[in-house]
């Protein structure tokens, strides 16, 4: 079985320090105390493993990959008639209050687990537990790191859907505060980065070891102040009218665009990530035609394909993958388990094909078709396209028995890098490819999915340098990677369109519509679709007043006594 460190659900310091439900205040419950803890490095991996384990939320239109999908131009809320709910996130509807009460609440978790140990390590001597005293202080100054930036982490998903939160980040900080402005809490998530990169080593990603896969490291940290870094001045300038060119942090300074593409330099020249040779290697397909009784795909078998894995740089499958840079890691589960289900990657669940169970490609729910405007406006000469979405009724890609009008908003296509994947065992079964590898006894659809959902990588390192310093390199070297596309001069549309064609159903096209200012446009017009075999109609209703945010939870609203104030539009 795949062994997965921060998939620590039942021990007790996962729920140590998190909020409770009730206006983020916070209880002990499992008698471990800020007294007595974080004084061993076996103190800090658990408390550590809490930090990330609040990544993963109950409610799936919590999970941040779903909800930004379904925000996105390309997916639309697909599922059966009474799958109401994605239609409703997909059309900007919230009539349940609290559609997004979870991501609140387990990113407030995440920050608390995070004061905890920023305030703790530093405190701590950790000399005793390595060769010397200068080992201990560089393991301090990871662990430190590590939680100033997730801390950024979990302030930067609550921003970019709710906008200004309340920053909390001290233990003893009072939990009964109004929200942050936008560039208050912008202004943290920046600071935290910041002082993230300068405590982390600068070991380069090919000297980490293999045991420290899916741990932030410096060269993350840089990656995502860049994309704070284009959000917070995009969204200013495009969104609120307030043109900006820096990013501000909490002492009263800024970041320019210069100092933040120094930090990509760097990441560039010094981290040992690099892009994999091609595109279509990071996906779990691509290692179909070669897995034991596998079916082959003539598409796959005859490019070539060969999965480079998602274990790191040695992984225990594929060939080596130095292009994935920070991945939310998921593994089985099982009915038994409280919330047994939430670390199987719910979006290739969500978004699998609808009540067709193929090999490879296995069933799911049918959320987040894809728009078919997408399909059509991309050129066929693009590896990526036949990379990205998967065609219904296409023998060749392994779609042959499709049977349709299964679903609502049914377009013919699905997206293949986020999909079940299947194929027989040996005796005539078709079992998860994952649950084959790993070898999992619990063989249910639902709880198959052990691919990494990848928040970061390496081509948007160079697209992000493209785009601050307003030069083709970057760009052009994602390009000549995908193959057979030429070199372009620098445009903020063409690098637009590298990034919606380079990134899609990765969960960054929704922001990118936000900070670009091109939600408005993005949702004009119709949609060809069929719903449970009814040729109709679909149109997005997106209301500008929102400002690209999503509501408030209204149970938090309630708690606070009115203290917060619902966004605009909602």
């Amino acid at each position: 079985m795949k062994k997965i460190k921060y998939i620590i659900a039942f021990s007790a310091l996962v729920t140590v320090w998190g909020c409770s439900q009730d206006f983020l205040d916070q209880d002990n419950l499992y008698g471990k105390s800020l007294e007595t803890y974080y004084k061993t490095p076996t103190d800090i991996e658990e408390a550590m493993a809490g930090v990330y384990n609040a990544i993963y939320t109950t409610n799936v239109h919590s999970n941040e990959t779903v909800a930004a999908n379904l925000l996105s131009d390309m997916m639309l809320g697909g599922g059966g008639p009474d799958d109401v709910t994605a239609k409703w996130v997909d059309g900007f509807e919230d009539p349940n209050e609290d559609t997004y009460r979870d991501l609140w609440i387990q990113s407030y978790n995440g920050i608390a687990r995070c004061n905890a140990i920023i305030e703790k390590t530093a405190e701590a001597d950790f000399s005793k537990f390595f060769d010397n005293a200068q080992q201990g202080l560089e393991f301090k100054d990871q662990t430190i790191g590590e939680a100033l930036f997730m801390r950024a982490f979990y302030y930067f998903r609550l921003a970019k859907f709710f906008g200004g939160v309340p920053v909390i980040i001290s233990v003893d900080q009072p939990k009964d505060g109004p929200r942050n402005t936008y560039t208050e809490t912008f202004a943290q998530i920046a600071s935290d980065l910041k002082l993230a990169i300068e405590m982390m080593p600068n070991t380069p990603f090919t000297s980490i070891p293999t045991n420290r896969y899916g741990h932030a490291n410096k060269w993350v940290a840089q990656g995502y102040l860049a994309r704070v870094f284009l959000h917070y001045t995009g969204y200013m300038t495009n969104i609120e009218g307030q043109a900006t060119s820096d990013l501000p942090l909490a002492d009263g300074n800024t970041l320019s665009a210069t100092d933040v593409a120094g930090y990509l330099n760097d990441c560039i020249a010094n981290s040992g990530y690099a892009l994999v040779s091609d595109f279509r290697n990071l996906w779990p397909y691509s290692y179909v035609n070669q897995s034991a009784n596998a079916v082959v795909l003539p598409w796959a078998d005859a490019e070539g394909l060969s999965w480079v894995g998602q274990d790191g740089k040695t992984p225990t499958f594929g060939t080596g993958n130095n292009e994935t840079m920070f991945v939310q890691r998921f593994s089985f589960g099982d009915w038994e388990w409280t919330n047994g289900n939430i670390y199987t990657n719910r979006f290739c669940l969500f978004a699998g094909i609808r009540d067709n169970s193929m090999v490879p490609f296995g069933q799911g729910w049918g959320w987040c078709t894809i728009n078919p405007n997408l399909w059509n406006s991309w050129d066929d000469v693009d590896p990526r396209k036949a990379g990205s979405i998967l065609p219904m009724g296409d023998s060749e890609q392994g779609t042959g028995s499709y049977q349709a009008d299964k679903g609502d908003h049914e377009t013919g296509f699905f997206n293949k890098k986020y999909i079940a994947i299947q194929h027989d065992d040996g005796s005539g079964s078709n079992v998860g490819m994952f649950v084959q590898l790993y070898d999992w006894s619990n063989t249910d659809m639902q709880l198959m999915h052990a691919q990494d959902f990848i928040f970061m990588r390496f081509a948007d390192i160079l697209l992000m340098h493209s785009e601050i310093t307003q030069t083709a390199d970057g760009m052009n070297a994602v390009r000549a990677r995908a193959g057979n596309l030429p070199p372009v001069g620098y445009t903020l549309e063409a690098l637009k369109e590298e990034r919606m064609h380079e990134f899609a159903f990765e969960g960054l096209r929704w922001f990118d519509l936000v900070r670009w200012g091109d939600v408005d446009s993005a949702f004009s017009g119709t949609i060809p679709v069929r719903n449970s075999g009814i040729d109709a109609t679909y149109s997005v209703n997106y209301r500008s007043e929102t400002k690209g945010l999503v509501p408030i939870p209204e149970t938090e609203i309630r708690l606070s006594n009115g203290v917060y104030e619902q966004n605009p539009g909602w």
